[in-house]
């Protein structure tokens, strides 16, 4: 993997030295985990005129997978709280805050310009870092790590696949168990449990448990409200793997026959979400992906009970570039990995949600791959 690190960083000096800056400052974890390998607690990349470093307060973890770097990147380390001297600082000081060491160490390199990702740094840390290293012109570097975030290469959707499978297989089994009197917590956190236990990372968001009422309502955090026959159950889970998260969501029906409105409201969402798969191509407008869901609940009469975004990126984070919303701008590449997620919500009744991880593919590959399997039909449970 140590050539792939190593070619995004080049591709971020590209945009850097293009942008006239002589060295970049990384501080986003998920940032400097795409570039590095690795995000220790604290640690920020630096990309320097004569070396790149990843700059670390106190050694990193080596019995974590995500604290191990690209082993051909030197790691320097801040003395943290309680630390001593001796450590690697030499003289890039900073006390134990690694942005402001990284800035040091940038001058040392004899570098006259430092490019930040101001959206992430504090002004407290954006003035330390001014004060520590006064000849050093800052600027900015924008979203550039998150714009080449966006595609990914086949060894991330791979992960994205893996953490698919292990959110499908705990989805399952919940579904295989006896739902009714128990409380959306606690299926929530048998959910999160089941995900670990087969592998995961650890979810990759709060897992989502509605029942009756607040079924369909998007990021409804469990209550204690238990599951009772005739209840809609919306789900909406996701599986962190190697970093990568991905995302599920499903809404079923408890007892042995839905009502004829549930099965209507279903469908209708259904037909929705399929609109919005199969708009998934290169070079579709984000804005049309969204319109082609949004436009089968809106002719339905139910513009107002929409979510604001049918979906979104996926990747190291939950919520990623590209978004898939009214307003959006840009078109989607190909192995660019999203959700898509229409639902409908009616207070006081419940609702549906369905949601699914796909990686966009061109038609020549058969079109866009759908990662999370787990049925659609409209299950009685």
């Amino acid at each position: 993997m140590s050539e792939v690190y190593a070619g995004r960083r080049a591709r971020l000096r590209e945009c850097c030295n293009a942008g006239g800056s002589a060295a970049a400052l990384v501080s986003r974890p998920a940032n400097v985990r795409y570039l590095a390998g690795a995000a220790p607690e604290g640690a920020v990349l630096l990309l320097g005129r004569t070396e790149d470093l990843l700059v670390c307060v106190g050694p990193p973890d080596d019995r974590s997978p995500q604290s191990r770097p690209d082993e051909a990147l030197r790691v320097h380390i801040v003395p943290g709280p309680g630390l001593g001297p001796g450590l690697g600082l030499g003289s890039g000081g900073g006390g134990s805050d690694a942005a402001v060491a990284a800035a040091r160490l940038a001058v040392t390199q004899g570098a006259d310009s430092l490019a930040l990702e101001e959206h992430h740094l504090t002004v407290t840390r954006h003035h330390a870092i001014r004060d520590t290293a006064p000849r050093l012109r800052l600027t900015g570097i924008g979203c550039a790590v998150e714009q080449l975030r966006v595609v990914k290469d086949e060894e991330e959707i791979s992960c994205l696949r893996i953490g698919a499978e292990i959110a499908d297989q705990a989805l399952g089994e919940l579904l295989e168990s006896i739902l009714v009197g128990r409380t959306e917590r606690h299926l929530a956190l048998e959910l999160e449990r089941r995900l670990v236990d087969h592998g995961a990372d650890g979810p990759a968001f709060p897992t989502s448990v509605a029942t009756g009422p607040h079924a369909g309502r998007p990021g409804h955090r469990p209550t204690d409200r238990r599951v009772e026959e005739g209840d809609f159950l919306s789900v909406c889970l996701g599986a962190t793997y190697r970093g990568y998260r991905c995302e599920i969501g499903r809404t079923f029906v408890i007892g042995t026959a839905p009502a004829d409105w549930q099965i209507e409201l279903y469908d209708l969402v259904f037909s929705a979400q399929r609109a919005g798969r199969e708009s998934l191509v290169p070079g579709a407008a984000c804005r049309d992906v969204d319109r082609a869901a949004r436009q089968v609940l809106d002719s339905a009469g139910y513009a107002e009970a929409l979510p604001e975004l049918t979906g979104h990126g996926v990747g190291l984070e939950i919520d990623e570039d590209p978004q898939l919303t009214p307003a959006a701008m840009g078109k989607l590449d190909a192995c660019v990995p999203v959700t898509v997620e229409p639902g409908v919500h009616l207070p006081g009744r419940g609702g549906v949600r369905i949601d699914d991880t796909l990686v966009v593919r061109p038609e020549a590959d058969g079109g866009p791959e759908l990662l999370t399997i787990t049925t659609k039909e409209l299950l009685a449970l």
